[in-house]
């Protein structure tokens, strides 16, 4: 996660900036654990999720009616995250990341220029020229969630689903699947193996020993025959069966986290020889390494030399074999340093020299080792591995078994098994001498670098040159095997893959408004670690005038240059030109053409607001905003505001209440919250008010309302009348979902301010809704966690809204151009003309 840089201090052209400098508070990795817990949260409170629940949806959101007309990738370009146009106070221009995609949760290749990239959201992606040129290959599949690719040894790709390096219970997947002929295939349903033992489940690796594929998942390690795919999986280990679904705990509020395995390593000497990673990130009592008795029982070990085995040590982990069989190593996250060490929650990265995973082990690094090797993490509150639950690979060059890359929050290598490394890709250049800002330097002297949060490491080669893969938050990014370093030990060769034929970019929002300057839209939007992308009327390649992660955005509809940008927590940045600057804020600070406008509610961060906190204006009159902490906070500026004094609070949620959703029209809001909001003690609530303060009130929603209780994710209000409104209901229903409460359907109308719901949900799948928009002849749009569907004005039956992959769309958005703009997170952003889906101007 990158730390934005909003509302930093302008620094003389030339000078050192820090990370301090840049608003990185040091809180990163406690940012983007929330962020993600919060994520779950939606989907699975009041209670546990039970296995089926998606690929159910999706089989009845495919039995829908389709509206026809086709969507419009509006995000099918490069995305230069360097763009010199946008180098004002809150971007990240310059840092030295160049072309971004979304988040790589997996990458593997061959010795032919086969790349295949698994994206957390958007599917697996395919390059036939060493990254490149992609072209997806999962699009049919019921989920776009990655965890693990792999190539076997006859050169078969198994891909399994279900992303797992942000949360057990976040994107969750349909089991895996084998693809026979990767290099020019596509998978497909039915090209699952097994049966549903793995459905709704994340998979962190796949492995393989004799003729044997292992799987590390959410819920335990499984096995499965490498020949013969038609059987069932087999449970091989669960720390906590009981938690397992069908168990006697399977509704205890911690179960999701309770069965958690990391990665197994197999002896290559003897297949038979297996070591499990057990560790739920923040610590459980069975976390540890487990191997076979004699007996055929699974025991925990209790020493592997400096490897840690107790369960206040074990994490996360991942392994890497070199191909010759001679070395082992492993990463290693603590759940103990994590709790109490603010500098970095790794153990250690470590090696077995004998080949074994029975070890015995050795440390050959640390945060500290790692820090002094040319990381920009320096501080001594944000060394190396401060997020390393979340950023972890390895890998072993096949040709050397003492070259190692490792993947933390940067890319580290060592060519003598470990006593030396260098940050080869490091964070951001903004900490180093090389670094400028200035647009006709580029990034100053500094080579490019990846984007930070390492998740995937592979090797390939391509008419014999060989090259290392890089998969992270930016997407995907190779340099040779044996690539140049400069003084400092960093990359010089590093090249982005991330051409624009490949979109996994993740959204959380959407803005659209009438380019002035060039004619047609421009076309904005809030996005996972990657800042807001705009892009305008001639654009041939996207631009990021705001850094960081990108929350929720406005737009005025008549001018798309004025744009507010969220960035977590309510941080909000406005600016009235699309934030173009090329960097001459520096030399005279009131050439800043972004301003920070924070409500009070940002400075109490997660106490606050949600990571991803809701904005909206009033439909009547786009100057008056609200925006949604613990307060309700309202603004008549528009995007004139200078100054976070102009909030006021016409409304407090109560102690411990944070908005969810908000809307206006006419001066009337609507507020909808929860608190808390996981599943252990889940409440949510609608308030109902004035924008000047006046005329609050709770509305009565008891559990067993007609309303269910369950995250309440959109509001949209007929701009005829500001006392109809409609609400949009994430997670699933009392089918899936044990929760107290959980109730039923998705999408509730009332005509009385709220006083009374109806559920119109009638045909609706049962799939978490995010957002929602009235139309303007009256009917009604809805984002989902499986795509849009639409009803149409004086109907009761829902349609699908053309074809998109089983991607999560977060919103909605009415663009002037009479499009419907969905910002999925995963694929990009899309539109369609609403006329060509039936409804009538």
């Amino acid at each position: 996660m990158i730390g934005s840089p909003a509302g930093s201090v302008p620094v003389p052209q030339g000078t050192t900036v820090k990370a301090a400098d840049k608003g990185d508070d040091g809180g990163e990795a406690d940012s983007i654990q929330e962020g993600a817990d919060q994520r779950a949260e939606a989907r699975t409170s009041p209670g546990i999720v039970a296995p089926g629940a998606f690929a159910a949806a999706w089989d009845a959101l495919r039995a829908l009616s389709n509206t026809g007309g086709q969507w419009r990738h509006t995000t099918g370009l490069a995305y230069n995250s360097d763009d010199p146009r946008y180098r004002d106070t809150a971007s990240n221009s310059s840092a030295g990341m160049g072309n971004v995609t979304g988040r790589m949760a997996a990458v593997t290749a061959d010795a032919n220029g086969h790349v295949y990239a698994g994206s957390a959201g958007g599917g697996v992606w395919r390059s036939s020229t060493g990254g490149g040129h992609w072209e997806p290959i999962s699009d049919k599949l019921p989920t776009q969630a990655t965890g693990a690719l792999a190539l076997d040894a006859r050169g078969r790709l198994w891909l399994g689903t279900g992303e797992s390096s942000t949360n057990a219970d976040a994107y969750l997947g349909s089991g895996v699947y084998l693809l026979d002929h990767p290099e020019h295939g596509s998978f497909s349903a039915g090209s699952r193996v097994g049966g549903k033992e793995l459905d709704s489940s994340t998979i962190h690796e796949l492995r393989f020993g004799g003729d044997k594929v292992w799987a590390a998942t959410s819920k335990g390690v499984w096995s499965h025959s490498t020949t013969d795919l038609s059987g069932p999986w087999t449970l091989e280990f669960a720390p906590n069966p009981d938690y397992l679904p069908g168990g006697p705990l399977a509704n205890d509020p911690n179960a999701p986290y309770k069965n958690i395995t990391n990665d197994i390593a197999i002896d290559p000497k003897d297949p038979t020889k297996v070591v499990l990673a057990v560790g739920w990130r923040s610590g459980d009592p069975t976390n540890g390494f487990y191997s076979k008795a004699a007996e055929g029982s699974w025991q925990r070990i209790g020493a592997l030399g400096e490897l840690p085995t107790d369960a206040a040590n074990v994490g996360a982990v991942t392994f890497a074999r070199s191909a010759d069989g001679s070395r082992y190593y492993a990463i290693d996250q603590s759940p103990a340093l994590q709790a109490s060490n603010p500098a970095s929650a790794l153990a250690g990265i470590y090696v077995s020299k004998s080949g074994s995973p029975l070890g015995p082990w050795t440390k050959q690094a640390d945060y500290n080792k790692l820090a002094a090797s040319g990381s920009a993490l320096t501080r001594a509150d944000d060394l190396p591995g401060a997020q390393s639950w979340y950023d972890q690979s390895l890998q072993v060059d096949p040709a050397n078994p003492d070259h190692v890359y490792a993947g933390l929050e940067e890319v580290f290598e060592t060519k003598d098994g470990g006593s030396n490394w260098n940050t080869v890709g490091p964070y951001w250049n903004f900490n180093f001498a090389c670094w400028s800002i200035d647009p006709t330097k580029q990034s100053g002297s500094c080579p490019q670098t990846t984007h930070p949060d390492q998740h995937a490491l592979a090797f390939g080669s391509l008419h014999g040159k060989s090259y290392v893969l890089a998969g992270n938050d930016g997407g995907l990014y190779s340099r040779p095997v044996n690539g140049s370093v400069d003084s400092l030990g960093h990359g010089t060769d590093w090249t982005s893959l991330n051409d624009g034929t490949i979109d996994t970019l993740q959204y959380y929002s959407v803005g659209v408004g009438k380019d002035l300057t060039y004619g047609g839209v421009a076309v904005n939007g809030g996005l996972q670690d990657n800042g807001q992308s705009i892009l305008r009327g001639r654009d041939k390649v996207m631009g990021s005038n705001f850094g960081g992660d990108g929350g929720d955005t406005l737009t005025d509809p008549a001018n798309g240059c004025n744009i507010a940008q969220e960035y977590v927590y309510l941080a909000i940045n406005v600016t009235q030109n699309c934030a173009v600057n090329d960097g001459s804020y520096l030399v005279d600070p009131s050439k800043a053409t972004t301003f920070s406008v924070a409500p009070p509610d940002n400075a109490l961060g997660g106490a606050g607001a949600r990571f991803i906190a809701p904005l909206a204006a009033d439909q009547q009159n786009g100057n008056l905003w609200v925006a949604g902490g613990r307060h309700v906070w309202v603004q008549t500026q528009g995007y004139a505001i200078r100054d976070a004094a102009a909030w006021s609070s016409a409304f407090d949620l109560g102690d411990g209440h944070v908005a969810t959703a908000v809307a206006a029209s006419g001066g009337k809001v609507y507020a909808a919250w929860c608190g808390p909001c996981n599943n252990q003690g889940f409440t949510r609530g609608i308030a109902v008010g004035n924008a000047d303060g006046t005329g609050w009130q709770q509305l009565t929603l008891p559990v067993d309302a007609t309303v269910p209780n369950r995250y309440l994710a959109g509001l949209a209000i007929d701009p005829k009348n500001s006392a109809h409104v409609y609400l949009a209901v994430n997670g699933f229903s009392r089918h899936w979902t044990s929760g107290p409460g959980a109730g039923v359907g998705h999408v509730f109308e009332s005509t009385d301010s709220g006083a009374h719901w109806s559920d119109i949900s009638a045909d609706l799948p049962d799939v978490p809704a995010d957002s929602l928009v009235v139309t303007r002849t009256g009917g009604l749009a809805l984002a989902t966690d499986l795509g849009v569907l639409y009803r149409g004005a004086g109907r009761t039956g829902w349609q699908r809204v053309g074809e998109l992959p089983a991607v999560a769309v977060d919103q909605l958005k009415l663009g002037p151009d009479g499009r419907l703009y969905a910002a999925t997170h995963g694929r990009g952003i899309w539109s369609i003309s609403l006329r060509e889906c039936g409804e009538d101007d």
